[in-house]
């Protein structure tokens, strides 16, 4: 249930994100999800590929500095309210939101957001007790 993501720094320039795109093209990986973030003279990117090892191997050969770490796929009612119902749903539980993200895909009636927790296992346990859908990679690609 958890899905490997890849952070990559990338220089806040003109053109580097491109360059890192280009990369990953021509080595045959496809993003399905995305988000990038400045901070300063960096920005960070972080990505979902169907194929996390080939990906983080393109990126380190190309000489960018990444890291890989676990998120969560959520399902996600897609209707006023149906977020607030996920992360009421973690309250009880004192489970902290490190960040989210949207993924380019829906399931059925559902939206699907990437999710990193202080707790991956806590909180995919206390959203499949209150009913929300929790999505493999398999599911997702």
């Amino acid at each position: 249930m958890k899905i490997r993501q890849i952070s990559i720094f990338l220089e806040n320039r003109p053109g580097s994100l491109s360059a890192l795109c280009r990369t990953l093209a021509d080595a045959g990986v496809n993003l399905s999800t995305l988000m990038l973030s400045e901070a300063g003279e960096f920005g960070l990117l972080r990505i979902i590929a169907s194929d996390a090892d080939k990906a983080q191997t393109v990126v380190e050969k190309a000489g960018y500095a990444a890291t890989t770490s676990e998120v969560v796929a959520i399902q996600v009612p897609d209707k006023p309210g149906g977020l607030a119902a996920v992360l009421t749903a973690l309250d009880s539980h004192q489970i902290p939101v490190e960040y989210m993200y949207a993924f380019a895909q829906r399931s059925g009636r559902d939206a699907i957001m990437i999710f990193r927790f202080g707790d991956l296992d806590r909180a995919i346990a206390a959203l499949k007790e209150a009913g929300f859908g929790v999505c493999g990679a398999i599911d997702l690609f």
